[in-house]
């Protein structure tokens, strides 16, 4: 009988919520762009740099803090970044200056990159290797990035911007939730103790560059399809399937909600075959689901929607730790590299479907994206499973 399966359990736990209580602050810029239109009279173009300074700044800063958590173990790095995205988006609101306003969401952006890969880190030791607990960490993410509207409207939308500091709240229950599981992973390993966590001694094994980069590609073919369908699906869907602003929006609800089921059905599927296969079958379910996405019309299109959001996230979380295990010399890089500066080009890539669409149609922009996970499934199909090199358990 495992006499640490509680305290992984409720370390994975807290780390998730800590997780969406950072990842909240992601989707809170976007949310708040329509009160800085309405509130500061701010042209769409002037707020799409508010926008860009939070998501690219946080993207490309990642592999940066990946490279520092590789050299020095930083667990300090949970609160006090949590804290950062917390404050950046609570002050945002407070001044009608432009750079200002830039400022405050660019120190956000900075304490969600410099959060993501000492916290992945921190997980694959806390979860001992299961790709279960991992799939419950980026659940955690997936569940605040989508509440971050609702936060905004709750708290904005009724007091207007100058209630925005009340936003830090998430940042405050974030930085304290991760406190106890820092305490453990300080503690040393001890028999029947309940100690600490421990990484785990010896030999690495060796990087492999080769596949990290195949995997990386991949994952950029990943975050084009999901960032695209995200910006454009609900106003695709009234398209094929009528019913207006309302079926939008339900289209985009189930996309985020589909996600969160993939991100756990991810991880339990792994336990049972290795993360490459599972990627592989993913990626294959996902191209005939993006091609019912754009081509089938009607009522039908919320069930590939749907399937769409699970193909995509089944891969979330295994994507991390096999990019971990890839680079076992260098996991705050590979952390870095995959949850960031990868997931950044579907971002770049959101305007020039945009423009194909203004030039031809939804549907020939759109088109395009089913391509994208074949090309995926081509890179995972020559790619080993590596050795799992998992964290020391407690005896």
């Amino acid at each position: 009988m495992r006499t640490d399966e509680g305290p992984r359990n409720r370390a994975i736990v807290l780390l998730s919520v800590g997780h969406a209580c950072v990842d909240v602050y992601q989707g809170a810029v976007a949310a708040l762009v329509p009160f800085f239109v309405a509130e500061r009279a701010y042209t769409y173009a002037v707020v799409s740099g508010v926008v860009l300074a939070a998501s690219l700044l946080s993207s490309v800063a990642q592999p940066v803090f990946g490279l520092l958590t590789d050299r020095w173990a930083m667990p300090w790095l949970l609160p006090v970044s949590t804290l950062l995205g917390g404050l950046g988006v609570a002050l945002s609101g407070l001044s009608g200056s432009y750079a200002l306003t830039l400022a405050f969401v660019a120190v956000s952006g900075i304490g969600v990159a410099a959060y993501h890969p000492e916290s992945a880190r921190v997980a694959r030791i806390a979860s001992g290797g299961s790709h279960s607990a991992m799939g419950w960490f980026s659940l955690g993410g997936n569940i605040g990035f989508a509440c971050a509207p609702l936060m905004v409207a709750a708290v904005v939308g009724v007091g207007g911007l100058r209630l925005s500091p009340l936003l830090v709240v998430p940042a405050l229950a974030g930085a304290v939730l991760c406190l106890p599981v820092l305490r453990a992973l300080g503690r040393p390993a001890r028999g029947g103790s309940g100690g600490g966590f421990s990484e785990g001694a010896g030999d690495r094994g060796a990087d492999d560059r080769r596949a990290f980069a195949r995997l990386s590609l991949a994952v950029v073919c990943r975050s084009i399809v999901f960032v695209g369908l995200s910006a454009f699906i609900s106003s695709y869907v009234p398209e094929r399937a009528g019913g207006g602003t309302v079926a939008g929006t339900a289209a985009l609800f189930v996309l985020y909600a589909g996600g969160a089921v993939g991100t756990v059905l991810g991880g339990r599927l792994a336990e049972r075959w290795d993360r490459v296969t599972v990627v592989r079958w993913a990626y294959l379910v996902t191209v005939a689901a993006v091609a019912g996405t754009v081509f089938v019309p009607g009522p039908a299109i919320y069930v590939f929607v749907a399937l769409t959001s699970a193909g995509l996230y089944v891969p979330f979380s295994l994507q991390v730790t096999l990019a971990q295990d890839y680079l076992p010399t260098r996991v705050g890089t590979a952390s870095g590299i995959t949850l960031g500066l990868t997931v950044s080009v579907g971002g770049l890539a959101s305007p020039v479907i945009g423009a194909v669409a203004d030039a031809t149609s939804l549907r020939t922009a759109l088109a395009p994206l089913v391509v994208l996970p074949f090309l995926a499934w081509l890179l995972f199909r020559t790619l080993p499973e590596p050795a799992v090199r998992k964290p020391l358990a407690r005896r």
